[in-house]
């Protein structure tokens, strides 16, 4: 089975950040209860005691107010409930009576279910590699319906680890016929997308048909270099730091809300090729750590903006 190169003391990462946090354990009776509104007084006393009526055991807890005018306020819920299956039907009611009125949205999610997550590639396999890598060893609470790439570069290691593989070619400039195609592939199989090094822009009419979250690696700290080749255009540049950028995708080219960045420190020496080696430790770590993210539930849109709890 093909395994990720080790990572390396050398990358230019943080102690902190070098490796992904490890994942939430996925439990059968745990779940998940995000709530959002304009902020006021009562909230966490009122969420917290709705869980409680239902025997609800609080896990863990976050909480932020964004700096605003008019604030909004966000929460996350992680709590454990004996028969969560027979549970939820009432907790969901009472959800919809309560929260309504004090002016939140919520969101509700049985945690013993794994994200659908379908994965996009090229023909460069460190990123695809790593999230496959790290659902084998059960480290993503993912499932993993299937492979798409445009290239049969990558068909082959995919195959090592049982996924289904699907090569969708996508020639010219009119890519309406691959993306038709990839949009039967995926009907009903996913709850997000990702884009690990999918050298391909989907067009608008893709993303407004897909109607699932898509979550994309992009090998420079945005907004710098955005667009094709930007190890090139650092290097052209002559920056000392390189980085990767984990979004989501938007119509507006690399300019979706961002989950996770990080850096890694270069010097004259390095040219661009080796650049994209250095950059290419950096893009595994921060897509893995947004996808995980991402399926734990821990990202939040707020406009432009991601709220990210750890």
């Amino acid at each position: 089975m093909p395994m990720p190169p080790e990572y390396s003391k050398s990358t230019g990462l943080s102690q902190d950040n070098r490796l992904s946090q490890p994942a939430e354990p996925a439990a059968l009776d745990h779940a998940c209860l995000i709530v959002s509104g304009p902020e006021r007084r009562g909230i966490v006393s009122a969420v917290g005691s709705l869980v409680a009526r239902h025997e609800g055991n609080i896990l863990k807890s976050d909480q932020f107010s964004s700096r605003a005018e008019e604030p909004t306020f966000y929460q996350r819920l992680v709590f454990e409930i004996e028969n969560l299956n027979e549970a939820l039907p009432g907790l969901e009611t009472d959800l919809a009576s309560t929260l309504p009125e004090l002016g939140l949205a919520w969101e509700l999610v049985d945690q013993a279910v794994p994200k659908r997550m379908i994965v996009f590639a090229s023909k460069s396999d460190h990123c695809l590699l790593e999230l496959l890598w790290r659902h084998e060893r059960g480290e993503l609470n993912v499932e993993i319906p299937m492979v798409i790439s445009n290239h049969r570069d990558v068909e082959e290691e995919v195959g090592f680890f049982g996924i289904p593989f699907h090569h969708v070619p996508a020639k010219g400039a009119d890519k309406s016929e691959a993306e038709m195609t990839i949009l039967k592939l995926i009907e009903g199989q996913a709850d997000f997308l990702v884009l690990a090094r999918y050298m391909q822009i989907l067009s608008p009419e893709f993303l407004e048909a897909v109607k699932v979250p898509i979550v994309n690696i992009h090998h420079s700290f945005l907004p710098a270099f955005i667009g094709a080749a930007p190890y090139r255009k650092a290097w052209e540049r002559g920056v000392k730091l390189i980085g990767a950028t984990a979004h989501y995708v938007t119509p507006e080219l690399d300019a979706g809300p961002i989950i996770e960045q990080d850096v890694a420190s270069i010097d004259h020496t390095f040219d661009h090729v080796d650049l994209q080696k250095r950059g290419a430790y950096v893009e595994r770590a921060v897509l893995s750590r947004a996808v995980e993210a991402h399926a734990e539930d821990r990202v939040i849109r707020h406009g432009s903006h991601t709220i990210v709890f750890r």
